[in-house]
């Protein structure tokens, strides 16, 4: 079986899932971490067995990464990932891709330039109830779309006043798309008053299907909470509810008060365990850079995602809708 070299950039709390996933995955060689912080990257490095590194071209040098895996602090992406691109290495990254659109598009040219593997880890994507949604509105058990609904609130904040918007609902604008198709406007209200940034908003949007959706996000409430992350996809023929992305699908047939309903078993924890919607995910990079292909979600998705939060901040801003092309 051929093995896939790969080295992690960052040493935060999420880098211990690229960890876990690199040691296990049985196609790839966890090849070495790469940290600022020399006591702290070393404690990763020990406790999965792997080198150390501070400076990057040294790791490039001694081991060779065909892919490298980058988990930074939401906004401290840009500059490190110029580097490893500048180095002519393939890479994958986490989200946001940024918070600019001119750094978000030097990224993403000088990448294709060299012709590189450049994917993103939307993997939320890769849920149980997501795939199962994603099958049933290809077989049209929806029928026509009309409205779907995206909520997810917690914590967090302290950093770009529109954090939110850019580093954590960049889930959300991106499931939006992918389950309903292109955005085509969006008219966002915010608010300030918990003086947290602007922590909690809502972006009404019209789709080019002429479908209408909102998201509702908000870092001013609990990751505790029941139900805190809910979305809803209602169609001519039926509708869709998800609950806690990884918790609970189900499925009604238009004026049917019976319910097609999935929910992890007993023994299932795989597929109730949120982190492991980074697993699937994964497998299918490695599948596709083996395979040659592009990555299962581009960069590109992140660029995107990051026009939609963007436009909505204009929208704000400008107390008025925003088209997007």
């Amino acid at each position: 079986m051929k093995k896939i070299k790969v080295a992690l950039v960052g040493t935060g709390n999420w880098c211990l899932q690229h960890c876990r996933v690199l040691t296990h995955h049985p196609q790839v060689f966890f090849c070495g971490i790469l940290g600022r912080n020399k006591e702290r990257t070393k404690k990763r490095a020990k406790l999965f067995d792997v080198p150390y590194y501070l400076d990057l071209q040294e790791l490039i040098r001694n081991q060779k990464p065909d892919l490298i895996n980058i988990s930074l602090p939401n906004e401290h992406h840009y500059d490190m990932t110029m580097k490893v691109i500048k180095s002519s290495c393939h890479l994958f990254v986490e989200k946001p891709l940024v918070f600019k659109m001119n750094e978000a598009n030097k990224l993403i040219n000088e990448a294709k330039k060299r012709k590189l593997f450049f994917g993103i880890n939307f993997n939320w994507r890769y849920s149980t109830p997501v795939r199962k949604a994603i099958k049933a509105i290809n077989e049209n058990k929806l029928g026509d779309i009309n409205f779907i609904t995206w909520r997810f609130g917690g914590t967090g904040g302290g950093g770009d006043p529109f954090g939110n918007i850019i580093e954590t609902q960049c889930h959300g604008f991106d499931m939006l798309e992918y389950l309903n198709g292109p955005i085509k406007s969006v008219h966002s209200f915010m608010t300030d008053k918990t003086n947290n940034g602007f922590s909690t908003f809502v972006v009404s949007m019209k789709f080019k299907n002429k479908s209408v959706g909102s998201l509702l996000g908000s870092y001013d409430t609990s990751y505790a909470y029941p139900n805190t992350h809910y979305l809803e996809i209602n169609g001519s023929k039926g509708r869709i509810l998800i609950e806690d992305q990884v918790r609970k699908y189900s499925f009604n047939k238009k004026d049917d008060e019976t319910a097609e309903v999935w929910q992890s078993g007993f023994f299932n924890d795989y597929e109730r365990d949120f982190h492991r919607t980074f697993d699937v995910h994964f497998n299918e990079v490695i599948k596709n850079f083996i395979n040659n292909k592009e990555p299962p979600v581009h960069a590109k998705v992140g660029k995107r995602a990051l026009e939609l939060a963007l436009s909505s901040i204009e929208s704000y801003k400008k107390r008025k809708r925003v088209d997007i092309k």
